[in-house]
C-alpha cells in the first residue's frame, strides 16, 4: 500500500514536532517534510509532491492563505488547513483559496489522523461548526472596500473629520458609510461595527 506523504507547515517548532510524531506513528503516512512559512510550503509542495499539505494560517512572510492558493494551483497536493483562528472570513478565504478541509488545532489527534486520510481521498473535511461558520459567511452582506477601509481608521481611533481627510471625503460621506455598515452587520455604533468586523475576518488585528 503506498503511503500518504504529507508536508506539514506552522510556524511553531513544537506543533510541526507533535504532527510530525502523530502522522508517523500510522503506518500509512509519510511525514515527508515539514517548514516555518507559505513560501517553504510551496516550494515543497513542488519538489517533493506530497498528497497532502497541512497549512497553518498565520505565519511570517507568505501567509496560509496565498500559499495554499499557489499550492493548488500550481501541485496536485490537497491541502488541510490547521489553524487557532476561526473566523467567518479566515474560513472563506481559505476555502476560496482551495483548501479541501478546515480543523482547529484544538482537533483530537485521531481525528487529524482522520482528517488526513479523507484529504488525500479529495474529500472535503468541513468539521459541523466550522461548517455552519463558512454558511454564514458566504450568506453575510460583504462591505465595499471603501466601507472597510473607513472601518479600519475606526479601528485606530480616529474621529469622522479625520477619516475624511484621510481618505479624501467629506464627514457626511463617512457617516453615510458606516450607516451602510450598520446595516450590513446589524449593530448601531462604531465600536460594535468594528467588533463585528474583526469576529467576520474582514478586519486584522495588529
Amino acid at each position: 500500500m503506498t503511503a500518504i506523504r504529507v508536508a506539514i507547515t506552522d510556524d511553531h517548532p513544537v506543533v510541526r514536532m507533535g504532527l510530525r510524531a502523530l502522522l508517523s506513528a500510522e503506518p500509512d503516512i509519510e511525514v515527508t517534510a515539514d517548514c516555518a512559512n507559505g513560501e517553504d510550503a510551496v516550494r515543497l509542495a513542488t519538489d517533493l509532491a506530497p498528497d497532502v499539505v497541512l497549512m497553518d494560517l498565520k505565519m511570517p512572510g507568505m501567509d496560509g492563505v496565498t500559499a495554499t492558493a499557489q499550492v493548488v494551483a500550481s501541485t496536485r497536493a490537497k491541502v488541510l488547513v490547521l489553524t487557532t483562528f476561526e473566523t467567518d472570513g479566515d474560513i472563506l478565504r481559505a476555502v476560496e483559496a482551495g483548501a479541501t478541509g478546515y480543523l482547529l488545532k484544538d482537533t483530537p489527534g485521531p481525528e487529524v489522523v482522520a482528517a488526513v486520510r479523507a484529504t488525500a481521498r479529495g474529500r472535503t473535511v468541513l468539521p459541523a461548526p466550522i461548517a455552519t461558520r463558512l454558511v454564514t459567511a458566504i450568506q453575510a452582506p460583504t462591505p465595499s472596500r471603501r466601507e472597510l477601509a473607513v472601518l479600519e481608521l475606526v479601528a485606530r481611533g480616529l474621529s469622522n473629520a479625520d477619516i475624511g481627510q484621510a481618505l479624501h471625503i467629506s464627514e457626511a460621506t463617512v457617516k453615510s458609510h458606516l450607516l451602510h455598515v450598520f446595516t450590513k452587520f446589524d449593530v448601531n455604533d462604531r465600536t460594535a461595527a468594528v467588533t463585528e468586523a474583526l469576529t467576520r475576518g474582514w478586519l486584522r488585528r495588529d
